[in-house]
């Protein structure tokens, strides 16, 4: 069975091509990077999408060597994520699924890169730490459920640092959490920052706050340089994470833990989590920017996993949703 995926639910639209011995085909994408200093927004974001979903579908097809004809399944991103990215994805899968008479599996984003994971890393049964720009969550699998046992309760760490790096102007290319760790590792100095743990939840609006009033006062009397801020923001941030994910796996009584999502691509993260597990006599399990970073192969081999367990889309449920919560879903393909 091979099965074609597509995401797009924040500034990536990428299209993989899976097969069900979890051999990835295809995996290409392309980002809609802004200019420094600027976010994207939902419109232009989603005329980014509609500009390169077509020819990646084609650059897709070629890489796998395949025909639309040999395609079983086609999955799509469901939500969560932006609105406008999310629907110009839909029309496509919806468009494609009537041209080559195909069935359709609309997949949870957040599961994606678990199911993901697990897929390259060859973790079992996992604490997932889930960081990315839109979310922060600390899962667990129980009873067909990927429980959420602490999250963010504003912003998510991806948002925090990137709304920083706006500070700093640094440049968007490829992203601005990898060139704020490029820069973070050139700090010396520690700055001391806020620092939100509240039970199993964390808090970033306050830090962001903080950081966005003091940063370029301190740089201007020469009480620190951008690098410390970077590497100041870095620690701060990824400790409250350890200890959440620290205190998880105490929970539920876990030896592995798996970092997904697009700031798991992060050295100096995974270095942390992996001294706190190696501290508890466990493993961790990460990934590199193919697989971490959103991408259409994580939504093809979950979309595959789905239909294989009977899991269908009709296209009159095929609409997209902003708010689709990763405890959700009902986890069939797991005992």
């Amino acid at each position: 069975m091979i099965v074609m995926g597509f995401e797009g639910s924040a500034n990536k639209i990428g299209v993989g091509i899976v097969k069900e011995d979890g051999s990835i085909l295809a995996n290409v994408r392309h980002t809609y990077i802004t200019p420094p200093g600027t976010g994207f927004l939902p419109k232009e974001t989603a005329l980014h999408h509609q500009q390169h979903i077509l020819p990646l579908v084609k650059e897709a097809l070629a890489v796998a060597k395949l025909t639309p004809q040999e395609i079983d399944c086609l999955a799509f991103t469901k939500g969560p994520g932006m609105g406008a990215p999310l629907r110009s994805v839909a029309v496509v899968v919806r468009t494609l699924s009537q041209l080559w008479n195909k069935p359709i599996v609309g997949v949870n984003h957040c599961v994606a890169h678990i199911e993901m994971g697990r897929l390259v890393t060859g973790a079992k049964d996992p604490v997932v730490l889930y960081v990315s720009g839109g979310n922060t969550q600390v899962i667990a699998y129980s009873m067909r459920r990927y429980r959420i046992f602490g999250e963010t309760i504003d912003i998510a760490v991806g948002n925090c640092l990137d709304r920083f790096a706006r500070v700093l102007n640094l440049s968007n290319d490829p992203s601005p959490g990898y060139n704020i760790e490029q820069e973070a590792k050139k700090g010396t100095q520690y700055v001391e920052m806020p620092y939100v743990v509240k039970g199993m939840d964390v808090s970033f609006s306050g830090i962001l706050t903080h950081v966005e009033a003091t940063t370029t006062d301190k740089i201007q009397k020469g009480e620190c340089t951008p690098a410390d801020m970077c590497f100041s923001l870095q620690e701060t941030l990824f400790a409250m994470l350890v200890e959440i994910t620290e205190r998880a796996m105490a929970h539920c009584g876990q030896k592995e833990v798996l970092v997904v999502g697009g700031v798991g691509c992060n050295e100096r993260l995974q270095q942390m989590i992996a001294q706190m597990v190696g501290q508890r006599d466990g493993n961790v399990f990460a990934m590199d920017d193919r697989y971490c970073i959103d991408n259409g192969a994580m939504i093809a081999w979950t979309g595959l996993i789905m239909y294989k367990h009977g899991h269908r889309t009709p296209i009159s449920d095929t609409w997209c949703t902003q708010r689709y919560r990763t405890d959700e879903v009902e986890v069939t393909w797991r005992d």
